[in-house]
Order: C-alpha cells, then structure tokens, then sequence
C-alpha cells in the first residue's frame, strides 16, 4: 500500500503533489493518476493565470497572499521565471452593485489588503483610457495582483514532484473506494490517502464511490485582440457586466460568462465566437473607447470547475470516507490558490491537521450541511 494517489495531475494535484515530496518520508510513496498527460484540455493549461486579493471571502485572500509570495520566490522554489506582472484588478460598480463593492472592500481592508475605492472623476484620472459612463464607484488593487504563466507554475510542480520521486501515472480512473482506486488499463491502487484533485472532473470521480460533489466543468471562452491605439498600461479589469480584460504582451485578452440559460455543464470545449459579437465586444468598446477598433487574432476554450454550491474551493477529507481527501471546485481561481492549497492538504496528510493556514471552513461538512460559504467575486 502506497501512502497517497492524487487523481488529477495540473496545478492543484501537482502542487499537493510537489509540497508532499518535500517530506522525505512520503516522497517515494505518492502517485499521481493523470489520463491526459498532455494537458490539451486541462484547466491549468486553458486558464488565465490571474491573480488577485480582492474576494468576499477572508479565507480566500489568505490563500492567494501566500500564493503572491510563492509566485515571486518561484525561481528559487521551482527554478522557474513566471514572468509574473502585477498591475492590480480593477472591479468596477454600477450603482446597483455599489453597494456590493463597499462592503467587500470592508472585508478586503479588514484583511489588511492593498485596494482603494475610487469614484467616478478619480477613476479617469487613473486610468484616463477608460471611460466612466455608468460607474459609480471602482476598486482597485494596488499591490499583490496581477497575471503569470500558469502552464509554466503546473509544469514546475510536476517536473519538481517527480525529481524527488513522485510517480507520474498515464491512466483513467474508472472506479474509487475506501483506500483503493481501480484505473481503466485494469491496475488497482491501494492507498492509505486518495486525493480527489481532478478539476472540474472531479464531480464525476467522486461518483465513482457514491459522493455526490457539486463540481462540474463550464466552459469560457478567451478572446485575444488587438487594439491598434497604444494605451498606457492598464490593471485586470472587470466591467459592470461582469466582461473582463487585461495585457497579454503586445496584445489583450478579455471574456465574459455566457448569457444566463447558457452556461451547461460539459458543454463540448469550443470557443463560442458569437460571445464575441454579442457579449465582450459591446462591454469593452463602451469602457475603453480605443478598443473599439478591436480585432481578434486569436482564441481559447477551458473549463472552469465550477462548484454550483457556492462557488469556493472544497479541501478536505470526506466526513464518512475518510481516505478520501478533495482539493477541487475553486470555480476559476484555483490555479493562483494551488500554492496555499498544495501546502495545507499536504500538512493535512502528514500531520493530521492544517498548521499553516486552516482550510476547515471550505470542508465538505457544510454541503451536506447546506451551510454555503460564497464567493460574491466570481470572475
């Protein structure tokens, strides 16, 4: 019996993974199951690496703080530039979400966060490529936020695990109990610890033992623009709409969530170019005049995996299967909470327990309670 097999090898499962190997006890006895050793269609592969403080939640500004401090010691931790830029997020409020923002801003200042509230006529003053028709009030994070490359922060961690012995496995998980996972090639996997780290699969490989997790993928489109008017440098920006765009070298990437009745589950990974037209286009060409002009030169399809519950991370071990850990449904921020996660799941198999930061209230208890804990900035 191996001490751990870890479903899922992107992000979340490689840093478990890479933080578990740190142990010299277990690094030898960690398998990681991954059925697309490519990563063609993985979360981690398609995201848009962003990162932020700005949340609702307090526990989720934990997370991506340690996350900002991983992300700029990745050199030295993974040996690996992840070119990381960080101008900020910039949320902006109608007056109908007003409201809303104040009182995360509260939250995100009580948590000792860097994030100014800006009204309309200071707004353009910053950002004077931007226009504030329609705002009310704005958001803006001045330090800790901002974008890198998350394929490179993946393949670290998988690089890094394996260097110090953990066992890449090319294979599908087809059935799951307690201490035992049965993969499709016919091989079984005894383990004293399964990790279900599967992203927006991981609802289905739950199935396979009869628990029922609200995760499940959605797909999003990313469009990459260019704008033919050089603007200064500008924040991850997200409208009224809920529309969002930030730099991506030479060019810009944006997207947005489909319109409401659009949105199923394990809808096939094709970009939906019409959203182009009809959702982002609309929202970017109002907000920033310049973008007007802008064309498309390229785009992406992912999944988020999405937890219809309340939209946060669920960590932690099964209240009845307790061999079964989950690290999944983080819902689109996942990829700059793999760091802080890695970490508190490996010290919960190792020690028993969180020591570094306490991941219970994102346990799987409250589902079955029906005890949401959510997210209110969902981007």
């Amino acid at each position: 019996m191996i001490d751990v097999a870890i479903v899922g090898g992107g992000a979340m499962g490689s840093s478990i993974a890479w933080h578990l190997a740190e142990e010299p006890t277990v690094a030898n006895k960690v398998v990681v199951v991954e059925r697309d050793p490519t990563y063609a269609r993985a979360s981690s592969s398609l995201s848009a690496s962003s990162i932020r403080q700005q949340f609702s939640t307090p526990l989720n500004i934990h997370l991506s703080r340690f996350g900002i401090g991983f992300l700029r010691r990745a050199p030295e931790l993974l040996g690996v530039d992840l070119g990381l830029k960080e101008p900020g997020y910039l949320f902006l409020a109608s007056s109908l979400g007003e409201a809303v923002l104040r009182a995360n801003h509260a939250i995100q200042r009580g948590e000792e966060c860097a994030v100014e509230l800006l009204d309309p006529s200071a707004l353009v003053q910053r950002f004077p490529a931007l226009s504030n028709d329609g705002i009310a009030l704005a958001s803006h994070g001045t330090a800790n936020e901002g974008w890198f490359d998350g394929p490179a922060l993946a393949q670290a961690f998988r690089q890094k695990a394996r260097d110090r012995g953990v066992h890449y496995l090319a294979d599908e998980v087809v059935g799951l109990a307690p201490n035992r996972v049965t993969l499709r090639s016919g091989q079984t996997i005894e383990a004293r610890t399964i990790v279900i780290a599967a992203g927006c699969w991981s609802g289905q490989v739950a199935a396979l033992a009869g628990i029922s997790l609200p995760v499940e993928p959605r797909r999003r489109s990313v469009f990459v623009f260019d704008c033919r008017e050089k603007l200064p440098l500008l924040p991850l920006t997200i409208d009224t709409s809920g529309v969002w765009f930030r730099p991506e070298g030479r060019f810009y990437i944006g997207g947005g969530s489909p319109a409401e009745g659009n949105d199923p589950a394990e809808a096939p990974l094709e970009v939906q170019h019409h959203e182009w037209d009809d959702i982002v286009w609309p929202s970017l060409a109002h907000r920033v005049p310049a973008f007007e002009a802008a064309k498309v030169v390229n785009s992406w399809a992912g999944y988020y995996e999405y937890n219809t519950f309340d939209q946060n991370g669920i960590v932690g071990r099964h209240p009845e299967m307790e061999s079964v850990i989950f690290a999944t449904g983080f819902s689109g921020h996942g990829i700059q909470q793999s760091p802080a996660v890695g970490r508190a799941v490996a010290e919960l198999i190792v020690h028993g327990e969180y020591r570094s930061l306490n991941l219970s209230p994102f346990g799987y208890e409250r589902i079955s309670a029906g005890r949401p804990v959510r997210e209110l900035n969902v981007v």
